[in-house]
């Protein structure tokens, strides 16, 4: 029997939405970075307004009138995708962005041009220009532990891929409130699984900390219908109350 606590819902009933907010900028700032904010939204059922959502056991029917969906966030992730040819140097447009993108940079590309160093790009298949950051990830609590985050960050990542020759992040908590990793060996512990969920899409350590995955991988592709599958199976394991 499994040791993970039970889901707050059934996972068959997240969803994403993925946006980009174009502020109509004219710089060349806007046009090499662009932040793709990611909701991730549970579907709820919830009956006469006054129950629990998921509470529709005493309905008659699975399609009771009084019952109505509504969204719910249970986590978020921002990605960046980053053009290297066109606007301005994106060594430095990075820079100006964050500290996390600066040390990005900082590893992958070439400060006097904004291209991938010639070490990195050695290392990369031609399939398109830009570089796509998968910056963070975050998940409510009582979502975590099952594997969602590498589920949900895939498609995320299939949908913003188109066009760039690699896909980059940095693993590691961005949640710092839980107590618990004020413990050194605790907190390795914890960074050292949230590398091998992103190691299973097909992410591979390069240097300092900056894992990077080619657009063009066929395990990136394997992986994403593995994953679905897990999808599928934790929705059945929730509905069955085995999960």
């Amino acid at each position: 029997m499994s040791t993970r606590p039970q889901l707050p819902g059934d996972p068959s009933n997240l969803h994403l939405r993925i946006s980009y907010d174009d502020e109509l900028w004219d710089t060349p700032q806007a046009d090499t970075l662009e932040r793709w904010s990611v909701t991730v939204l549970h579907r709820r059922r919830v009956h006469d307004g006054d129950r629990g959502a998921e509470t529709t056991s005493g309905c008659a029917t699975a399609d009771c009138t009084s019952c109505t969906a509504e969204d719910a966030v249970v986590g978020s992730m921002t990605f960046y995708r980053v053009h290297l040819d066109r606007g301005r140097n994106a060594y430095w447009a990075m820079e100006e962005e964050s500290e996390e993108l600066y040390e990005t940079a900082q590893v992958l590309l070439d400060s006097e041009t904004g291209s991938f160093t010639s070490e990195v790009g050695e290392r990369l298949e031609y399939v398109g220009s830009a570089l796509l950051i998968m910056d963070r990830v975050t998940l409510d609590p009582a979502w975590r532990g099952h594997g969602l985050a590498a589920v949900l960050a895939c498609e995320v990542i299939h949908r913003l891929m188109i066009g760039c020759r690699a896909i980059a992040c940095s693993p590691g908590v961005t949640d710092l409130s839980s107590q618990r990793l004020t413990d050194q060996s605790e907190w390795d512990r914890v960074n050292a699984k949230i590398a091998q969920g992103w190691e299973s899409l097909g992410f591979r350590l390069y240097r300092d900390n900056v894992y990077l995955l080619s657009p063009a991988s066929q395990e990136l592709e394997e992986q994403r219908a593995v994953l679905r599958g897990r999808l599928a199976e934790l929705g059945a394991s929730w509905r069955t109350g085995t999960s």
